[in-house]
């Protein structure tokens, strides 16, 4: 099976991941002043490692599901702690149904908030 160049590589620059993943240096830097990612230092250059292309990998897909910074790193201490993949499986199931009945009753106040709207332009 082919795997995709980044996957075979044990180093990344900065600018790599930044490439790779469609988002700016800024915002990486930012995920590790957050304490999200760790990467190496040689001097003044951030290495990253394996490890950090998987953190950012699942920062930015609970980004993309509307997860809070707080939610994804409390997510991501399960696996500094060394749980089992099955406490993190759980964890992940329990947070994404939380945020999907926040999403649902979201759509309903929109649903609320908008017919009244749509009532009164119709008269």
């Amino acid at each position: 099976m082919n795997r995709p160049e980044s996957e075979n590589r044990d180093l990344f620059a900065i600018a790599d991941l930044a490439r790779e993943f469609g988002i700016s240096t800024r915002a990486i830097r930012f995920y590790e002043a957050k304490g999200l990612l760790k990467p190496e230092r040689v001097g003044s250059t951030r290495v990253f490692r394996r490890r950090d292309r998987a953190r950012l990998i699942l920062i930015l897909r609970g980004k993309r599901l509307g997860f809070s910074l707080r939610d994804i790193s409390e997510y991501l201490s399960l696996y500094d702690a060394d749980r089992t993949q099955r406490t993190q499986v759980s964890k992940l199931v329990e947070m994404v149904d939380q945020r999907m009945l926040m999403l649902e009753q979201q759509l309903r106040d929109l649903h609320i908030r908008v017919r009244p709207s749509e009532s009164a332009k119709v008269a």
